[in-house]
């Protein structure tokens, strides 16, 4: 790192990623910037559900082992954290790191939360089309519990040019978290689009954390990646030009090179010429990496045009219940057995307990279940039989489960290891609205 660069370090990459790397990075890695991106679109969707049932609620679980991990760290060195952690609550995030603080004695970080990507009020008055339906929102018949428009950058910039040590949001574009911190640095504008470019390359390669080095890349035999039970979370310095290099700390496990960079630069990209943000439509055809040093890699080629006038809408839906049941078998004639317990859950279940027979799924994992009948399936030595069923009421989801236990003594023969599970569901689909219709907002929790 020199002083003309900024050094992000990815601190997360989904809701339940591991928090000891990132407690190596804060500890080690000398960051201006530790970023925790933990925000699915159905994991806002869930939060949002839990929110419903309290108030106070709907914020990554995690969230307060994640800073009771690395706010002493961070706190001690400067670093300051930004993450979407917030989720559903954003202040209610804020109020639980600001207890977390308390807890551990630190000195007290001014807290920027970011709101406004709830936009739930919106879309209903607007009626936009659902992506996945091609109808208006009001022709839905699930009950519409969240709206979130994926906000760029820009109020992520406005807090840290406020002061804050820790920044906190609801939904984001994944990359945005890094370029945010990039835009306060260098004062880069919205109209600067290949710089924006150029650092939505870098958030879009540290936003999924391990993968970069090597968790996405690794397949054994083919392409090696050592010490992966200890991997080590990436980092990137970057310039006011928007190059970057990445790397990894010394001694942490994985790798880190160009294959890896390439892998993960295409991950979750339609299109690499028309990477689309709320902060600009990136192109990353010319993009190139180049190794510099053993686990560091130089990064560099993206360019970008205007953003879209439009923003793209989470939306969640409840959705019923999920109910599910599964059982071994093993030995001779293990997957015919395994048939005939789907057959007869699926019979009891429609019959005894009225399930519609379309609502029920039967899955023989350990004979091609992930291949949907598109593989030829040899005699397996054991076969896992999952039966699920999504169904309007939890009584009636804990019936699938039900039924696949009591195959213990009802047969067939050689049944085991039977579990269950019910859950409510959450469906998330999308749209699009206006740019306009969006107000992000930031509002500060001041140090005490």
């Amino acid at each position: 790192m020199t002083p003309h660069t900024v050094r992000l370090g990815a601190g997360a990459g989904f809701a339940g990623d591991r928090i000891d790397p990132a407690v190596d990075l804060a500890r080690r890695g000398s960051l201006n910037y530790l970023i925790f991106e933990c925000l699915g679109e159905r994991t806002v969707a869930a939060g949002h559900a839990r929110r419903l049932r309290d108030p106070d609620d709907g914020y990554d679980p995690l969230l307060g082992a994640r800073l009771r991990a690395v706010l002493p760290a961070c706190r001690s060195s400067g670093t300051a954290v930004v993450t979407n952690s917030g989720a559903a609550n954003p202040a209610a995030a804020g109020a639980r790191a600001a207890e977390v603080v308390r807890e551990l004695g630190l000195p007290p970080p001014r807290i920027g939360i970011v709101t406004g990507d709830d936009v739930l009020d919106t879309v209903r008055r607007l009626d936009p089309v659902v992506w996945e339906t091609g109808e208006r929102l009001s022709g839905c018949a699930d009950e519409l519990i969240s709206a979130n428009a994926y906000l760029g950058a820009e109020p992520v910039a406005e807090a840290l040019d406020g002061g804050a040590d820790l920044v906190i949001t609801g939904r984001l574009a994944d990359p945005a978290l890094y370029v945010g911190p990039l835009m306060h640095e260098f004062g880069w504008g919205a109209g600067e689009h290949d710089l924006l470019a150029r650092g939505t390359m870098v958030g879009h390669l540290l936003e999924c954390a391990g993968q970069l080095t090597g968790g996405y890349f690794a397949d054994p035999g083919t392409k090696p990646v050592p010490g992966m039970a200890r991997l080590g979370f990436p980092y990137a310095d970057v310039d006011r030009n928007g190059m970057a290099v990445l790397g990894k700390l010394a001694g942490s496990g994985g790798r880190l090179d160009p294959r890896t960079c390439g892998e993960q630069l295409l991950y979750e990209v339609d299109d690499p010429a028309a990477y689309v943000t709320p902060d600009v439509v990136a192109d990353f055809t010319g993009v190139t990496f180049g190794q510099s040093a053993r686990d560091e890699v130089r990064a560099r080629g993206a360019t970008g045009r205007p953003r879209p006038e439009e923003l793209k809408v989470t939306l969640g839906f409840r959705g019923g219940w999920l109910g599910e049941g599964q059982i071994s078998y093993a030995g001779p004639r293990c997957l015919d057995r395994a048939r005939l317990a789907a057959d007869i859950v699926r019979e009891r279940l429609v019959s005894v307990h009225g399930l519609a027979a379309g609502a029920i799924e039967t899955e023989f994992i350990g004979a091609a279940a992930a291949f949907r009948g598109l593989l030829a399936v040899p005699e397996p030595a054991e076969v896992r039989l999952r039966v699920s069923a999504r169904v309007p009421t939890a009584e009636l989801a804990g019936a699938v489960g039900w039924e696949v236990e009591s195959l213990y003594t009802n047969g067939p023969a050689g049944g085991g290891g039977a579990r269950q599970d019910r859950r409510e569901v959450v469906v998330v689909r999308s749209c699009l609205i206006s740019r306009a219709q969006v107000a992000a907002a930031v509002r500060f929790l001041e140090p005490r």
